[in-house]
């Protein structure tokens, strides 16, 4: 019997990542891809494309006819005026499809602080997906992460040029963080076993909790050069993510997200030898940081 794997967000950060690990099954594979231009020559000889995007019901129900197992992603979108909105249009479609199409498992990529995250920003809104995704009855793995190390990308301009990176948080505030390469491995496993069922969080925290200022440290040591952090008010942190072209809505939700991780909303997951990814910060910035900052 064929066992078909859907991935959505095939050119993203995390679902790129994904492919590179199962392209090598027996599986059958399918994307939905918005621009299948971009997908990698090797990918398109390999896997079924299904063009579109997937907040498009008649997209998805086309990708999930006979589907086996399915990697949900939200993709970002810093421009949207209502978080939810933005959400829980690509879910909508996910649930019609799903009670249309018969689909046996879905994995989510989801947050920390399930049950206990209370106007969270961009969390709040992935945990209505989660709950209307669960809604169907469908086996669901919701993957739930803290702050990706890969988010520090975004401030790589500023620790070039400044040796500074910024965020409105106490420097010394230690939360778990993970790599999105552990979170995409965690996916992957999951994605090509078959023997799952039921509902579950599937929590994936790296191999420690660090504070920005511990952070800050190890970039120091890996770059070679002074890095330090800087704590800045929300307002400013809003005003120049506002300058940058970011909505005043998906500026004010990641403002959200940092007061809630503040609040602990990451440390009530307890870590446990499943739960703790292997990828540290340390060896994300020898790998990824450094070449990107020397780019």
């Amino acid at each position: 019997m064929v066992f078909v794997i859907v991935i959505t967000t095939p050119t993203g950060q995390i679902g790129r990542q994904v492919l590179d690990h199962i392209l090598d099954s027996t599986e059958a594979i399918r994307v939905i891809a918005r621009d299948p231009s971009r997908l990698s020559p090797r990918v398109r000889e390999r896997v079924e494309v299904v063009q579109g995007q997937h907040d498009d019901v008649e997209v998805v129900s086309k990708a999930l006819e006979g589907a086996d197992s399915v990697l949900w992603v939200v993709p970002p979108n810093p421009q949207a005026e209502s978080i939810q909105d933005h959400v829980l249009s690509f879910v909508r479609p996910l649930y019609t499809a799903i009670n249309r199409q018969g689909v046996r498992r879905v994995i989510g990529v989801s947050s920390l602080g399930r049950g206990i995250a209370k106007n969270a920003g961009q969390i709040s809104a992935i945990f209505a997906m989660d709950d209307l995704i669960e809604s169907t009855g469908v086996s669901y793995r919701s993957l739930c992460m803290p702050g990706f190390m890969d988010n520090m990308l975004w401030q790589i301009e500023p620790i070039k040029n400044q040796g500074m990176f910024f965020y409105p948080m106490s420097g010394d505030r230690k939360t778990p963080t993970c790599s999105t390469r552990d979170i995409a491995a965690t996916a992957a496993k999951l994605l090509l076993d078959r023997s799952w069922d039921g509902q579950e969080n599937v929590p994936v925290l790296g191999p420690e909790n660090l504070s920005f200022n511990e952070m800050a440290r190890i970039m120091s040591e890996v770059l070679e050069r002074p890095v330090r952090f800087q704590q800045v008010s929300g307002e400013d942190y809003k005003s120049a993510l506002v300058q940058h072209g970011m909505s005043k809505a998906w500026a004010q939700g990641i403002i959200d997200m940092a007061a809630a991780a503040e609040r602990g909303i990451y440390d009530a997951e307890p870590r446990t030898p499943q739960s703790s990814s292997p990828t540290s910060f340390r060896q994300w910035c020898e790998e990824v940081l450094k070449p990107a900052v020397l780019a």
